[in-house]
């Protein structure tokens, strides 16, 4: 099976960055498309980034607008999601997800999920 562990949330003020890692692993996972959803209070969980691990492309919800950047280490163990200019929309539960499927950020049916890690921008 696979685990993901995710790291990083905490409290940031408006304007401000951070820096979520998701530290994966498990039989095949260097192979499997990575990425990070999140959830609102009150809302659906939604995608925000995902990575092609092999391909090393990524693909983006509409909202980051070159916000944020998703990015490997050189292992392919480590996920991580650069966050600029954070607002307070921003605010969620940020979840880490793979599977072996095609690397979308619209899926929302990825087989491995994390326990999050909470982002407050306030």
């Amino acid at each position: 099976e696979v685990q993901l562990v995710e790291s990083g949330g905490g409290l940031v003020q408006p304007g401000g960055s951070l820096r979520l890692s998701c530290a994966a692993s498990g039989d095949s996972v260097k192979n499997y498309c990575m990425g990070w959803f999140r959830q609102a209070p009150g809302k659906e969980r939604e995608g925000v980034a995902v990575i092609s691990r092999n391909s090393n492309t990524a693909d983006y919800a509409p909202f980051v607008h070159g916000r944020f950047d998703i990015f490997q280490d050189n292992t392919k163990t480590t996920v991580y999601l650069e966050k600029n200019d954070l607002k307070a929309s921003d605010t969620a539960m940020y979840y880490c997800a793979a599977d072996s499927g095609f690397c979308l950020a619209a899926r929302r049916d990825y087989k491995y999920w994390g326990q999050g890690t909470q982002v407050t921008v306030s």
